[in-house]
């Protein structure tokens, strides 16, 4: 791709083309003085912009953008508070190892130390939570922009961040300016022939062999090295929860429904793109045997080790090029489906997965989470198979996120997104925004482009807590004509609720008014909020949902709608007592 660059353009003309250059498609941001130009620039140019009402959902899409694509997502705020708040995308883009490219505004650079306006030295501030953090001057505005891209996908992805005074955005060169050039993929390592005979025998000679996929793996697009390893082998695998679909939900060894007997009963995995963080427990005792031997395959050396790993086993690599590797050192080798480790594998799904269906049979009014996903499923499965790879789920919030998870089949990879390793909330309509820019603007078929092509239905899964850090962005979605499929999941409150009964909730919140104990609790939210009204005002459509057969009609014609839907679920509420996030739940099932 090249760019005609002119001589002595303005900064944000440089910029824009630079940009361009490393092509960028589309550009996530909420603009004012002075990075309105550089998005200006950058519209002239056919390069999309994505204007959002809070920083904080863009740079949450630009690094969704960035998994779901593999290169960064670019985030343009202003500068100070513009910053402070697209520092939640920071996070998010660090914690999940997102690459994210964030441009921000500042004050004239003679201006620094005045107290000009917004003045911040973000550069301070950003460099220990970033991968780079630049200030940018006249002359070296491509440079800078390129290391800083460049910085945030190589490796372990993470942000590279440029600060762009506004005297830089609005000047010019002294001389002309070298044309910038494009950044091209990193190079990939593979793993030493001594180690990979050693992983190869722990391999062909365990017991119970398992294979955890992270969304590590599927960020690389390593779906179909991965689909053979475990079709030559035979070896089980589990998949984390933004795993799911580099191999399909349904192939007969995920290990998913049995997830509990599948790392307990292990004792040689090879992990895949994941990291042992709370998400895998650790790699500690009680979740996993004392005695398993954990192979690490990351391209974080860093990774290599933590926690319970042993960094004697593990393998700094590029899983596109170790898992070919693998699969040629574990030629015939095929593990013994009528082990007793199999057995006890199938014995569990078969248990957990006929309480699961038995939950979700149980009639309810109000509805329950398992009644209203299982209605969603079957109804979504009708308009658009799981096989057909047609729809992308999003899902935040505490139960919302925790037992949708196993609820909607994934047959193929980066359909899936939730609240991540940082159990974000407020990710979700970003996420939303970022995957209908992914899917359905970009070719599919381009460098960028997802591998499983066609235009996509966005559904999200929204707790009424998590729905509440980003509805506005619903006003984004219907300005930019994009029709996802929202369900907000409303209990009135965060993780259970308050109450089942209004006149109960009314008096509890009069005493809250009057300022006597045993008010509202903490975690309490409005009554049957109608946040479907939110799609309502923008020209979208709403529906409040009390019923299986109202709930079942508004997914379906909400799943056929050309302008954003929220359908607001009423459930139970207040049936809980411990507040508890599932995912960390000392003991049951998964």
């Amino acid at each position: 791709m090249t760019a005609e660059f002119i001589p002595h353009p303005t900064g944000a003309k440089i910029i824009a083309q630079t940009l361009q250059l490393l092509g960028v498609k589309v550009i996530f941001g909420l603009v004012g003085i002075p990075v309105v130009q550089i998005a200006e620039e950058a519209i002239a140019l056919g390069i999309r912009f994505i204007a959002f009402r809070n920083e904080q959902a863009c740079s949450y899409a630009a690094t969704a953008y960035g998994y779901l694509t593999g290169r960064p997502g670019v985030c343009l705020v202003v500068g100070g508070p513009g910053v402070l708040h697209a520092m939640a995308g920071v996070g998010n883009s660090d914690a999940n190892a997102f690459p994210m490219l964030l441009l921000a505004g500042s004050c004239e650079t003679h201006l620094v130390g005045k107290g000009a306006f917004q003045e911040m030295d973000a550069v301070s501030l950003l460099t220990p939570h970033v991968k780079k953090a630049v200030r940018a001057s006249v002359d070296d505005i491509s440079t800078k922009i390129r290391d800083s891209y460049r910085s945030a996908w190589y490796g372990r992805p993470g942000t590279g961040f440029v600060d762009l005074p506004a005297d830089i955005i609005q000047g010019k060169p002294i001389e002309d300016v070298a044309e910038a050039r494009a950044v091209s993929a990193a190079p990939r390592a593979g793993v030493d022939p001594e180690k990979l005979a050693q992983v190869a025998a722990l391999l062909r000679t365990a017991k119970a062999p398992l294979v955890v996929v992270g969304k590590g793996a599927a960020y690389a697009k390593a779906e179909n090295g991965i689909r053979q390893l475990i079709e030559d082998t035979g070896i089980p695998f589990l998949p984390t929860p933004m795993g799911k679909g580099v191999l399909p939900d349904s192939h007969s060894l995920n290990t998913s429904s049995a997830r509990s007997a599948a790392l307990k009963g292990a004792d040689v995995v090879l992990v895949l793109g994941a990291r042992l963080n709370w998400i895998l427990h650790f790699g500690d005792e009680a979740k996993w045997s004392s005695n398993v031997k954990l192979i690490q395959v990351d391209i974080n050396a860093e990774e290599i080790g933590k926690n319970n790993g042993d960094a004697d086993l593990g393998i700094v690599g590029d899983i596109n090029i170790v898992v070919p590797q693998l699969i040629t050192a574990l030629a015939g080798f095929r593990y013994d489906v009528t082990s007793p480790y199999m057995q006890a594998l199938q014995a569990s799904k078969a248990k957990n997965e006929a309480n699961a269906a038995k939950t979700a049979a149980i009639i309810k009014s109000p509805m329950g989470y398992h009644q209203v996903f299982d209605i969603i499923k079957r109804t979504l499965d009708k308009v658009s198979p799981p096989e057909d790879g047609n729809t992308v789920y999003i899902s935040e919030g505490a139960n919302t996120m925790d037992i949708s998870r196993s609820a909607f089949p994934i047959e193929h990879p980066r359909l899936r997104m939730d609240a991540g390793t940082h159990a974000t909330m407020g990710v979700g309509l970003g996420y939303a925004i970022a995957a209908h820019c992914a899917y359905n603007l970009l070719d599919p078929e381009g460098e960028s482009g997802p591998s499983v092509s066609g235009n996509k239905k966005i559904v999200c899964l929204e707790g009424d807590s998590a729905f509440g850090f980003s509805m506005p962005e619903v006003e984004t979605m219907a300005r930019y004509n994009m029709s996802p499929l929202i369900f907000v999941i409303n209990n009135s409150g965060i993780y259970h609720g308050d109450s089942e009964e209004e006149d109960h909730w009314l008096a509890l919140q009069s005493k809250t008014s009057k300022g006597e104990s045993g008010g509202l609790r903490s975690t309490s939210l409005g009554w049957e909020v109608r946040y479907e009204m939110m799609a309502e005002m923008c020209g979208g459509k709403g529906f409040f949902v009390r019923t299986s057969e109202e709930l079942e009609k508004a997914t379906e014609e909400g799943f056929k709608a050309d302008v954003p839907v929220v359908v607001n679920v009423v459930i139970e509420s207040g049936s809980g007592k411990k507040l508890e996030f599932g995912w960390q739940k000392a003991g049951g099932k998964k």
